[in-house]
């Protein structure tokens, strides 16, 4: 397919914050071996992205330097090697970056079909927030039925995306958000009780339901002594995010006598094939979830590619419940 020579972006000028992200002009980029070009239809907004943009969070080694860590859309060039996808594909799929513009490469390993009954939008805030929670929940978390599982921030995307998931796998779901009408999403979504935590105490709501057997936290800061407390016996915390700071001072005695699991891990630096497992995973167990009516992604609100600093001042005013796009098409 014969491609045009030139693309609309949005990049990131100097770090800063959402002002910094402005359109641009750039080369499309080709396909390397294992790699498919995606004409992107939208691109979801993330937390990662706004870390890039204020400069903490530097894209892997020859990834595109655009923001961008998903997006949905039709495959219009395959690299050598490429076997699933052929051009004219639907596809959404986790990126390295380069998101924010109207190509972008990715190994096809990394793309999924569109399940069945989503549209092109919700497609695209599927890959970051169902790697990420499917990956830590219960690859890492090893979440089973019946358990007490709490996850912070549950109006976020990730939050409204491991609601979902956990409870479909027969957990029961605990959740903290920071106004009633969130907490009232996140019940409505399937959470057994939503704490607004601007006035009550999650580790108390947890210690009256016998602790949790898995929390996924990404506050961090003073969360993270909270969370040890709020865990029972042998429970596992999960950090995939640090909004309140990566330090703090905490007492590792009661984490040794109660036998508790401290654990983490970020997304984007792992591995091609680490992130190809996960794809898979995530194909084999969410997407039929999908077609059950168990998950579907919840969408807060749509931008113009253009207005990509819009939309960073929505995710960052933390007013939003569910997932933010950009459209490119």
């Amino acid at each position: 397919m014969e491609l045009s020579h030139h693309m609309r972006a949005v990049e990131i000028t100097e770090p800063g914050g959402p002002d910094v992200l402005k359109p641009c002009t750039r080369a499309v980029p080709v396909p390397g071996h294992g790699q498919i070009v995606i004409r992107v239809a939208y691109a979801g907004v993330n937390r990662p992205d706004a870390l890039q943009r204020a400069g903490s969070y530097a894209p892997p080694a020859n990834a595109s330097p655009l923001p961008g860590l998903e997006a949905s859309g039709t495959v219009v060039e395959t690299g050598p090697g490429v076997t699933r996808y052929s051009i004219g594909d639907k596809v959404c799929a986790l990126l390295p970056g380069g998101g924010y513009a109207e190509y972008v490469t990715t190994p096809e390993a990394h793309a999924l079909p569109i399940p069945d009954g989503l549209s092109m939008k919700e497609a695209a805030c599927l890959p970051e927030t169902c790697f990420t929670v499917w990956s830590n929940v219960v690859m890492r978390g090893g979440l089973k039925a019946g358990e007490r599982f709490l996850v912070h921030g549950g109006s976020s995307g990730i939050g409204t995306t491991a609601i979902q998931i956990a409870k479909a796998l027969g957990a029961r779901v605990f959740t903290t958000a920071g106004s009633d009408e969130k907490c009232a999403a996140c019940e409505a979504l399937g959470a057994e009780k939503a704490l607004n935590y601007r006035s009550g105490d999650f580790v108390a709501m947890m210690h009256d339901e016998g602790g949790a057997q898995l929390i996924l936290d990404m506050v961090g800061g003073s969360y993270l002594p909270r969370n040890v407390k709020a865990l029972a016996t042998e429970g596992r915390l999960v950090q995939i995010a640090f909004l309140q700071g990566a330090k703090v001072e905490l007492n590792f005695a009661e984490v040794m006598m109660r036998r508790l699991t401290i654990t983490g891990s970020t997304l984007r630096p792992q591995s091609d094939l680490a992130k190809a497992r996960i794809a898979a995973e995530v194909e084999a167990h969410v997407w039929p979830m999908i077609a059950a009516g168990k998950f579907r992604p919840v969408m807060d609100s749509e931008f113009p590619l253009e207005q990509a600093a819009a939309a960073h001042a929505r995710m960052e005013s933390s007013g939003h419940v569910g997932k933010i796009v950009l459209k490119v098409e």
